[in-house]
């Protein structure tokens, strides 16, 4: 996009109206979607102007200093626990993917058990649970098309006829992969699967794969519920801050567990307006009014400037300083697990 055309959205761009949330779609609809989402766009996309200036300043990776722990990132692989009646369980595989078991299913988050993602270098840590320690796969949610959340080669891992849960204009791309139940979802729609509901909900973001198909599919995040226990999990995806917390957890009360991104900020006159930092994460957990909260979107990949851990000790003061219980703060190793009741203990 160039510095022309982003002037033309701009910051305060009130929010798009949506209407209540409608009864579930069914899977697998294929529908017609608009040519472009950049209506929905709650801040301008960088220009040349501004990759220009990310180029002088050479503020795309760490320096050595922010690299010297690496070390020290939090890596514990184990095996998967049991999952017992009423119960959920989330298990941190790394980055923005989740291994969510509930209501009988077992549900993929923006799955990348890619070592590379095009344009990065390789994984700082490994994934944190083995692809073939996977149970079999119910279901994938995915967020955005981004190389880092949308990975074609894990994908291809999957047997065809898995239900993929994909942001409205992402349908057309994984049905030519070969995937048999793809169900697209505008913000505020929702699926079920054998007694689970996939809600699809804003986030302050923007999507592309190439260069030419910039916001010609929607991002978002997934509340995943089960109907049995009512128990919900909150899956941010990709987002900046703003108002969109506030209004997800209007709509959906009752929020157990939020896993919000906390990394890849820096500069922040860069990214401010598509990744939270580690403070905004915290404001946006008392937003959306969860019970606790479970921090993504870091030591895995070096997309940002950001010392590589520092997201960690940030979220941790913050945390500390808004007066959190500490045990609300799941703040899991990677390969790390935790079960969750409907009552958001774990």
């Amino acid at each position: 996009m160039t510095d022309r055309t982003a002037r033309q959205v701009a910051p305060d761009t009130p929010p798009t109206a949506c209407g209540d949330i409608v009864p579930p779609r069914p899977l697998g609809e294929v529908r017609d979607w608009p040519r472009s989402f950049a209506d929905r766009l709650t801040a301008p996309l960088p220009g040349v102007k501004g990759m220009s200036r990310l180029a002088r300043e050479h503020s795309i990776r760490p320096n050595a200093e922010g690299l010297r722990h690496i070390h020290r990132l939090p890596y514990a692989p184990a095996p998967l626990p049991p999952v017992p009646a009423g119960t959920a369980c989330v298990t941190w595989a790394g980055h923005a993917s989740w291994i969510i078991r509930t209501g009988g299913l077992t549900v993929l988050t923006d799955p990348v058990w890619s070592r590379r993602i095009l344009g990065t270098p390789a994984r700082i840590t490994p994934v944190g649970v083995p692809w073939e320690d996977l149970p079999a796969v119910d279901a994938v949610v995915i967020s955005h098309n981004h190389y880092d959340h949308l990975d074609a080669p894990t994908l291809r891992r999957l047997p065809r006829h898995t239900p993929l849960f994909v942001p409205a204009g992402l349908g057309q791309w994984c049905r030519r992969r070969g995937f048999r139940t793809v169900t697209e979802l505008d913000w505020w729609e929702s699926a079920r699967l054998d007694g689970v509901r996939f809600d699809f909900v804003p986030a302050h973001h923007w999507s592309r794969r190439t260069l030419t198909d910039t916001c010609r599919s929607l991002w978002g995040g997934w509340i995943i519920g089960d109907d049995d226990t009512g128990g919900r999990i909150y899956f941010a995806g990709d987002s900046g801050y703003g108002h969109w917390f506030t209004e997800i957890g209007r709509r959906h009360p009752g929020i157990d567990l939020a896993l919000l991104p906390i990394g890849a900020y820096e500069p922040r006159w860069w990214l401010r307006d598509v990744h939270t930092d580690p403070e905004e994460a915290v404001r946006a957990y008392e937003d959306l009014g969860a019970r606790a909260m479970a921090p993504m979107h870091w030591a895995a990949f070096l997309l940002s400037a950001e010392p590589v851990l520092e997201p960690l000790t940030r979220l941790r003061t913050a945390w500390q300083r808004a007066g959190h219980p500490r045990d609300r703060l799941w703040d899991l190793p990677i390969g790390g697990s935790r079960l969750l009741t409907a009552a958001g203990a774990g």
